[in-house]
């Protein structure tokens, strides 16, 4: 039996920073990545403490680099240099075939790149882009209505061990 550090895997630290519920309740999501954020030094605090906010949040592609507007970070209150505006667009850091990739998929009639979870790997801070289709309203009814019924079997089931 060999160990983990014999192997050479290292098991990587994720801490969710904040899930954007959102996203899933009004776009059908068809493709995830995975993107790195830069960011100034006081927000990295800031997503820290979790004050972060995903209100009217997406992302765009602008010159062959990828942007998330949108996204509040509240400012750290030990801040006194260096302030970053709240609600400025951050840079996404992707491979130029992600980048292009996600610029066909967008082209397509109605369809965003929406961020989904915000999050620690290790030291770095991710986002989760999704590629989302719109939900009009019928759809979020039958959406509703699925995670309504998959509730009433789980709670059915609960009661039938005890």
């Amino acid at each position: 039996m060999q160990k983990k550090a014999e192997t050479g895997e290292k098991k990587i630290f994720r801490r969710t920073i904040a899930t954007n519920h959102r996203a899933r309740h009004d776009y059908f999501i068809e493709d995830t990545v995975e993107a790195g954020l830069v960011l100034m030094g006081s927000e990295v605090k800031s997503l820290r403490t979790k004050a972060v906010s995903f209100a009217d949040c997406y992302a765009r592609i602008y010159e062959e680099e990828c942007w998330l507007i949108g996204l509040q970070l509240q400012l750290y209150d030990k801040t006194s240099v260096q302030l970053p505006e709240p609600d400025r667009r951050r840079k996404l850091l992707l491979a130029r075939r992600e980048i292009e990739k996600l610029r066909a998929q967008t082209e397509q009639k109605g369809r965003t790149i929406v961020p989904l979870e915000l999050y620690f790997k290790g030291s770095w801070a991710k986002v989760l882009l999704g590629v989302g289709r719109g939900k009009d309203h019928g759809d979020k009814r039958d959406t509703s209505k699925k995670a309504d019924a998959q509730r009433q079997i789980a709670r059915t089931l609960r009661n039938l061990r005890k």
